[in-house]
């Protein structure tokens, strides 16, 4: 065991602007047309983008129904075969912090001049390629509702990289490409896989407050209002009654 981890509050705090960000439904949407396409294939069973987008979409508690709808829509075209493009945006937020930003998009033009105005209004500053994302590892995150010692051996024995002491379980990290076969392999037997996502984690984390934490979370806010917008992550580490 490594501690506590960090990935609770981040989470948590993600979760919070979720709930007030419009459009959450399409921006779900989109990342599963995109999956498909990119993919080849509507079955998530051989097409990991989509196993991907669809526990992203029911992790927000996007409808059984919304999902299945908008993946018959991709592979039978009938949205009419949109192209989205995979596009990743970086810059720097109040008190130094580091800010990673996934899209998706149909106009690359659009997309960067949307994120760039808010950056500029909002207090931040956009960086070139390679900025800060080096500051940023792809991981996939489990969280358990179990954290006895039964729960860790299988974690561990079944690929996971890292165990973390969460606030209501056992917290556990994997290589992108593992999640889903430890996920599988600790709901086969029989432990409670409460969520199983991809997530980009940061190396480490610059501590904010007063002032800089409030800008920072409203420039957050606004680029997930941005319909393009699928993930925005940060490095800051901040007050929980400012996250709240």
């Amino acid at each position: 065991m490594a501690g506590h981890s960090k990935w609770a509050q981040i989470k948590r705090k993600k979760g919070a602007n979720d709930k007030r960000r419009s459009g959450i439904i399409s921006k779900h949407i989109r990342a599963l047309t995109a999956a498909v396409r990119s993919g080849g294939s509507g079955d998530p069973a051989g097409n990991l983008s989509l196993k991907n987008a669809i526990a992203a979409a029911k992790s927000d508690n996007v409808g059984t129904e919304n999902i299945e709808n908008a993946i018959k829509r991709a592979v039978s075209n009938a949205d009419g075969g949109a192209d989205y493009k995979t596009v990743v945006y970086e810059g720097y937020g109040p008190g130094g912090t580091a800010i990673l930003i996934e899209a998706l998009t149909d106009n690359v033009n659009r997309t960067v001049g949307d994120v760039r105005s808010v950056f500029t209004k909002r207090g931040g500053s956009m960086g070139n390629s390679g900025s800060v994302a080096w500051q940023f590892e792809s991981k996939g995150i489990i969280q358990l509702a179990e954290n006895t010692e039964a729960a860790q051996e299988a974690a561990i024995e079944l690929g996971a990289e890292d165990l973390q002491d969460g606030e209501e379980g056992l917290e556990i990290s994997t290589a992108p490409t593992d999640l889903y076969a430890v996920s599988e392999g600790l709901t086969s037997r029989g432990f409670t896989v409460v969520n199983a996502s991809l997530t980009m984690l940061p190396s480490n984390t610059v501590s904010v407050a007063g002032a800089d934490a409030d800008k920072l979370m409203t420039l957050i806010e606004y680029l997930e209002d941005l319909d393009d917008v699928q993930n925005v992550y940060s490095n800051a580490d901040m007050p929980e009654e400012v996250e709240a």
